[in-house]
This record gives structure tokens, sequence and C-alpha cells, in this order.
């Protein structure tokens, strides 16, 4: 088996020193009654949507803190995990089991944000597929939605109308994340400019936590395969496909996740073609699809994290799925760890009443 590269910056870190001394293996807080007295629905500041049930396991493995669960409204379906990362209480839900794609987030969010009046920073965090491009993204590595002039770091690429002559004119703009998540951004890429991202020490700590989530801290790196665009996949696996039809990268100095900023492509459709994606990529300047972000950013402005688990072409397999899930995770982790808590931010649901 190859030997793992867990390299991580040394120095006096402070998320190192918090994942150092946390107590293991049992770090539930639900046997103090204090604690679950004084906690209520507006304690909440932070609220993280996942798609996938995947998903939301590797986001719980991320809390520094365990919370007791509250008690809900009738009226929202949500299922939620509460706890702590750093100085922010955290809300977790989950989209229903099977339902995926833009309408489905919109109506978790939309229930989140209301259950939860004080929060003021919204994370969406999954797995999604990548544009190996000229920016070479690669199995394992994060895309984080960025703003430019004229996106907000997310379109909704199947959302337009039909003109003439067969052509698609793509409406609407989406919200851009609160200015403190866009803050913690530029904070927190200025600080890997010094030194190294900490998602190897989180996925490291993950599993030494959590013995049964190996598959979510590491993958071979040799199972990391780019077939050309025009490449049909053939056969049960991947293990069938012609060699000759692999594109050869050079190989990187480490296993550690690449982190990249762009634009985020969401619609309500798996990409599966390498072409179509090439195509698409090319025209708006895409690096990664999903399919739920487009139904959260106008009622509740997030940023969106995605690990890349698959390239958006025939040759989609699982294997990825749990690893790409921890580095996305775990990138929105080291990022609230630099996001200051601010209570004076106005929270999501009162800017959307008031239009801020």
């Amino acid at each position: 088996m190859q030997k793992r590269d867990r390299r991580i910056s040394g120095g006096d870190d402070g998320l190192i020193h918090a994942l150092a001394k946390r107590p293991r293996p049992d770090y539930s807080i639900d046997d103090n009654p204090r604690l679950q007295a004084t906690l209520s629905h507006h304690d909440y500041t932070v609220g993280w949507v996942c798609a996938l049930p995947l998903e939301m396991a590797a986001a719980r493995a991320m809390l520094d803190v365990i919370h007791p669960s509250l008690g809900m409204n009738p009226n929202d379906s949500n299922v939620y995990a509460f706890g702590s990362i750093g100085p922010h209480n955290v809300v977790i839900a989950c989209l229903p089991s099977g339902q995926y794609g833009t309408n489905s987030a919109a109506i978790v969010a939309n229930n989140m944000r209301w259950s939860f009046p004080s929060i003021h920073i919204g994370l969406m965090v999954g797995i999604g597929g990548g544009v190996p491009g000229k920016l070479d993204i690669r199995l394992g590595d994060v895309v984080i939605s960025n703003p430019t002039a004229t996106s907000s770091g997310v379109i909704q690429y199947d959302f337009g109308k039909a003109v003439r002559e067969g052509q698609f004119e793509r409406i609407g703009t989406l919200n851009k994340p609160p200015s403190v998540v866009l803050g913690a951004v530029s904070k927190l890429r200025a600080e890997h400019e010094m030194r190294l991202s900490q998602i190897p020490a989180i996925l490291a700590d993950i599993e030494a936590r959590y013995p049964s989530m190996l598959q979510y801290s590491y993958r071979n790196v040799h199972q990391d395969r780019l077939f050309e665009a025009s490449y049909e996949h053939t056969g049960d696996t991947c293990d069938d496909c012609e060699v000759s039809r692999l594109v050869v990268r050079n190989a990187r100095p480490d296993n550690n996740p690449k982190l990249h900023y762009g634009i985020i492509a969401s619609g309500n459709q798996v990409i599966k073609d390498g072409l179509k994606r090439d195509r698409l990529a090319q025209e708006l300047n895409i690096l990664c699809f999903e399919m739920e972000a487009a139904g959260l950013m106008d009622n509740f402005p997030c940023l969106v994290v995605r690990g890349i688990c698959d390239y958006s072409d025939s040759h989609k397999a699982k294997g990825w799925q749990k690893y790409a899930a921890a580095t996305a995770a775990a990138y929105a982790k080291e990022l609230l760890y630099v996001t200051p808590p601010q209570s004076s931010q106005i929270p999501l649901a009162e800017a959307f009443v008031t239009g801020m």
C-alpha cells in the first residue's frame, strides 16, 4: 500500500492546537444540563446544508462539540444535527433521502432560515463533478464558489429560455454569499499563501476519532483516472476501459487536496458527458458541476464548497464520494476557524425580509 502523505504545516497554529487538545473519543455534551438549558434556536449562527447522508456524516465529523437536539416547529420537516466549530454554533441539515436538486434544497434552506433566525453564515457543502481543464482539478480537490464582476460564484446553467436558431439564453443572476463569509475566504486564502492548508490534519483527526470513517480520510491517488473527453465508458468498471485513452498528467509533489476558487455550475441534471462538460466550462468559465446550490442562493445566500468526486463524464464511480465529502467539509471547518463570531451581523432571515 502506498505510504500516505500527511504533511501539515508546523508552527503555532490555533487549529492544530485545538485538534490536539480536544478530548477523545467521546466529546458529546448531551449530559451537560446547563448547556441543554441555555442553548436555543437563537444561539445558532451557522447554517450548514448537505444533499447526501454521506455529506452529513462528513459534516458531523467536523464538529468540535456535539450539542443535544432541540425541539422543532411541526411545520419544519428538516432533521438537524447540532454542534460547534471553534466559536460558532452550527446547525446541519440534509436533504430528504432520494430528493435532490434545486427545489428540494430551497425547501430545506427556507425551513432552516425560519427555524434558526440568528443564522448569518450559510454554507452548502458536499460533492461535485470537476472540470479538469487548465487548472488541473483532480479527485479530492476542493472547489469554492468565488464571485466575479458578473457572477455570484454560482450559475444556474439550465435556467433560461430558448431563442432563435436553437440557442439557449440564460437569464437571471443569483445572490452572493454574505460579506462576512467572503471576508473569511479572503483571510484564509491569505493564510494559505504563508502556510499549507490544514485539511490533511483535519482528515487525520477524523480517522483517529472515527476509525470506521477510513474512506473519508484517504484515497489512493493511483485510483484517480481521467479519460479523454470523447471516450465513453465501457463495461462495468473503468478497469475495462482502454488505458490508451487515459489523459497523461504530471505527478503532484504530494497527495494533499488542492483548493480552487471560481464559478460553480448548478442545475437539476447530472452531467455525465465529457464533451458537454468541456463545452459548458468553456462557455461559462466553470470549475465544477453540482445540483443544489442554485436553489439556495436567493433566499439563503451561502458559500458553496464542493469536493471533487468525479470528472462529470461517463466514467462516474462512487469510490471517491466519501473522501471528496470530507475534504469539502474540512475546508468549511478551517474557514470557520478564521471567521470571527459577529453577533452584529444581519441574520439571513432578516436580510431577506429587509432586502439588505
